[in-house]
């Protein structure tokens, strides 16, 4: 038979043997950290510790420029998945990202 055919009876014959006590089931813990909020000099500051100016961090962020030159002035604050995506900047994680790919 095929490798899927073969991986799927492989894995439905793991879910069997575990239901019937036979095997002990793995299991993955995650602690999810609070979302950290970040404010207007925070945020600068990360942008340039990466080397992005306004126009790519927006464009990474999703976000239109005048969004993060609010963010920037203090006007605005980021919220939820976007402080979770300047995270990744601070902590440069950002690289692993299927959307962002390094140029140099």
């Amino acid at each position: 038979m095929s490798d899927f055919f073969d991986s799927l009876m492989a894995g439905l014959n793991e879910a069997v043997a575990i239901e019937r006590g036979e095997l002990k089931g793995r299991k993955t813990v995650y602690e999810i950290q609070p979302i950290k909020k970040y404010n207007n000099i925070e945020i600068k500051h990360i942008r340039n510790s990466v080397g992005m100016t306004q126009v790519l961090f927006a464009n990474y962020m999703g976000v239109s420029l005048k969004t993060v030159e609010a963010w920037e002035k203090g006007t605005n604050r980021p919220t939820g998945t976007a402080c979770r995506l300047i995270s990744m900047l601070e902590n440069h994680t950002f690289e692993a990202l299927p959307f962002v790919k390094c140029l140099s």
